[in-house]
């Protein structure tokens, strides 16, 4: 598959509207992980436009299994907005720090249940996809194919990322860089090239997001002793 394969003959068919909308999705979404490694209170504002813009986008696709997902991150976003704006003295910036035992039980938890909880978005999926119709379903996960089984997965990593971020615990970074990865190919698979890249940036991003986080907790460490 080449260049043109991947990132122009997937848009030959999208309005003009569509690419300008995905695009300021992913600018958005670069803008929201950029303020994440700052620790800046804007990731949670600057992400919920965009996810909000991806729900548009694959509603009017008729990906509707794909859009009640993203709602699912929109609101995940706003609870981890509500949280930071809690624990940040000057309303902008939180300290970070390491995860407890109590919260990777919690994480294992909430990871099992999302995975529980797509795989039901997944199973009614035809019916939804079908505007809601009964007409000629059948449903199960007959029609899911490699990316859809990894979308599931990917969902669940991406929920865990958002929690303990939400938590400001540094491990956020490692579900990111995880379910960044596996995006990458998924969503050129799916046709949307600009956002397959846009999963490239946020890769790379999330391994300078951890970086940072991790020296911001030792130089707050060493100021305290």
């Amino acid at each position: 598959m080449n260049m043109y394969d991947l990132f122009i003959k997937p848009y030959e068919s999208a309005t003009v509207l569509h690419i300008f909308l995905e695009a300021i999705a992913t600018v958005l979404g670069i803008m929201s992980v950029f303020f994440s490694i700052k620790k800046n209170i804007w990731v949670y504002p600057t992400g919920i436009v965009s996810t909000i813009i991806y729900v548009y986008l694959l509603f009017i696709a008729g990906l509707l299994g794909d859009c009640m997902i993203n709602v699912y991150y929109s609101v995940m976003s706003v609870y981890g907005w509500i949280l930071w704006n809690k624990n940040s003295e000057d309303q902008i910036h939180v300290d970070v720090s390491w995860a407890k035992k109590k919260e990777w039980m919690m994480a294992a938890i909430l990871f099992i249940l999302s995975i529980f909880l797509v795989m039901i978005i997944y199973y009614y999926k035809p019916y939804i996809d079908n505007h809601f119709s009964m007409e000629n379903i059948e449903f199960g996960f007959y029609h899911l194919d490699w990316a859809n089984w990894l979308d599931v997965f990917t969902t669940s990593v991406f929920l865990i990322g958002m929690w303990l971020m939400a938590k400001r615990r540094i491990e956020s970074w490692f579900f990111w860089i995880l379910g960044d990865l596996i995006s990458i190919p998924m969503y050129i698979y799916k046709g949307y090239g600009i956002t397959s890249v846009q999963y490239l940036v946020f890769t790379v991003m999330a391994i300078i997001g951890y970086v940072n986080w991790k020296k911001s907790f030792k130089e707050k460490y060493r100021v305290q002793l």
